[in-house]
């Protein structure tokens, strides 16, 4: 039984079929394919053009190139199978060469044909790539390119979907960076205390607190050249007199030993410590920007991880609260599962203020009730399209009023109330944005005009100036013939006017008088 291989090339222009020659022989001779490949005149002795269709429109491309990705069968590309590939039969099998295997099995369970993308497929299919604007009549490479970067902008930013304002990269990235810096931070300060402790041992025990510390010791340097005349400096970091004090008096009776590099590295923390606090400020920007309602519920930093572990606030936004509930405690629910013992109650929701003041028998109802909030948060920031912290406000009162019921048994507003109201406020709230949305931009066209008419002027400043000159020569006969014009005009008025004026003031007189007395003084008037 003979077997005739056809390929399906999907190209940005449209869809190609071409058939392989002597597949039986192209089969055996797989380098020889490689080699022909390089050289087009050989390659046409191995594969031939049967059909090609192009696609209409560039929607029309993407919507292929969508269906594709998705290993499902278009019906521009069934129409083109249909038409063009012929039926297997008792004498011949025809088999279709496919480059994915997901749309290969979704042709072979829609149409019956029999498709294949291993063995010699893969290298024919990256020859016709090659070779693919000389083997189609009418098709350049320049169109061809053209074609395919245009497919590529409109099928990546159909799968992106960029939005400037909902950039959760960013948060995922200073979350990371934070965390990092604490374990940073901490881990160096533990070091200048080991370090300055040889030298100071007894502030060790006098100051806790680890910048703190850092910031003493890059400001007593020696402890011989610590003076009273330091003691003011000294208030303004601790700000404790005991303290300022003990430090003082231990200063005094301490080891010696070098402390330059101490003094560096004590600079070196310090200076983390403040970038991480412009860090801190940065992360809590770009929440209120992109997830307000998620940071205003359960904070900035507990919402940017539960986005960084989520992969963004979309996967976060299509969690159920469940998963919510017990993201970051995935090793501990794992475990649980495998002996079988208890699951964990809480993950990254742990870290936040609400589980902390519950208590010990209602840190896992608390934290179930505040996984839905969290979920539901997070969907109204993904999916809203003007974002605002109202619904954050509302959701965080209700979990406060739960709280509160868990303590005193004081029943709490139903939800949909809650929602009701949050929706009324929220459109109001949308609809201020909007207005001064609306007042920016007129303010910005309107500078934009002014601007631009300023520029005008000054460029037509000169040419303006030469018309005049030149115009007001031509002008001064004419502008003589229209001054007595306008001053026969005017007489003419002053006449009209005097006239309506004496009539005025003869309706005045005669309005009290009977109607045969007003007839025969208008008689008078012509005299």
């Amino acid at each position: 039984m003979a077997q005739s291989m056809l390929i399906l090339f999907e190209h940005a222009s449209g869809y190609g079929l071409f058939r392989v020659k002597e597949f039986e022989e192209v089969g055996m001779m797989l380098p020889a394919v490689e080699e022909a490949i390089r050289d087009l005149s050989k390659f046409n002795s191995v594969v031939k053009l049967v059909a090609f269709s192009p696609f209409k429109s560039g929607t029309n491309a993407l919507d292929n190139i969508n269906s594709i990705s998705e290993g499902v069968v278009h019906e521009d590309l069934r129409l083109f199978i249909e038409t063009n590939v012929p039926q297997s039969s008792k004498k011949q099998k025809v088999v279709l060469g496919v480059s994915d295997p997901k749309i290969g099995s979704s042709i072979s369970e829609d149409l019956g044909v029999s498709c294949l993308h291993t063995g010699v497929v893969p290298e024919v299919v990256r020859g016709i790539r090659q070779h693919f604007p000389n083997l189609v009549k009418g098709l350049t490479e320049v169109s061809a390119s053209k074609a395919q970067l245009g497919l590529g902008h409109s099928y990546s930013r159909a799968k992106v979907k960029f939005n400037v304002n909902r950039v959760d990269n960013m948060i995922i990235q200073s979350i990371s960076l934070l965390d990092q810096l604490d374990k940073n931070i901490n881990t160096f300060a533990m070091r200048i205390r080991e370090w300055y402790s040889y030298h100071f041992p007894e502030l060790m025990k006098i100051v806790n607190d680890n910048s703190m510390y850092c910031k003493v010791a890059r400001l007593i340097k020696n402890r011989k050249e610590f003076t009273e005349d330091k003691m003011t400096e000294l208030e303004e970091i601790v700000m404790d007199d005991a303290k300022v004090k003990a430090i003082y008096d231990a200063s005094r009776s301490s080891m010696v030993i070098d402390l330059i590099n101490i003094e560096t590295f004590a600079s070196k923390v310090i200076s983390l410590v403040e970038y991480r606090k412009s860090l801190h400020e940065y992360l809590k920007s770009k929440m209120a920007a992109v997830a307000p309602n998620l940071s205003t519920l359960i904070g900035e930093q507990v919402g940017a991880r539960l986005i960084a572990h989520a992969g963004s606030l979309t996967n976060l936004a299509k969690y159920p609260a469940s998963t919510v509930q017990i993201l970051g405690a995935e090793k501990a629910l794992f475990r649980a599962l495998k002996t079988k013992g208890n699951t964990p109650k809480y993950g990254l929701i742990f870290h936040s203020t609400f589980i902390g003041r519950a208590g010990a028998k209602n840190k896992g109802r608390i934290s179930r009730y505040l996984a839905n909030k969290c979920s539901i948060a997070s969907r109204i920031d993904c999916f809203s399209d003007i974002p605002t912290s109202v619904y954050g406000e509302f959701l965080r009162q209700q979990v406060e009023d739960r709280l509160k019921f868990y303590e005193t048994g004081e029943a709490p507003k139903k939800n949909i109330d809650v929602m009701h109201e949050a929706m009324q406020e929220a459109t109001v709230v949308q609809a201020n944005l909007l207005k001064k949305d609306r007042k920016k931009k007129k303010k910005e066209k309107k500078k934009g005009k002014g601007d631009a008419g300023d520029v005008s002027m000054e460029t037509d400043a000169n040419t303006t100036a030469d018309m005049t000159a030149e115009s007001s020569m031509l002008e001064e006969p004419q502008k003589k013939k229209k001054k007595k014009k306008r001053q026969s005009e005017g007489e003419s008025e002053a006449n009209v006017t005097m006239e309506t004026t004496q009539e005025l003031d003869v309706s005045q007189e005669t309005e009290g008088e009977p109607p045969a007395k007003k007839q025969k003084k208008k008689k008078k008037k012509p005299k």
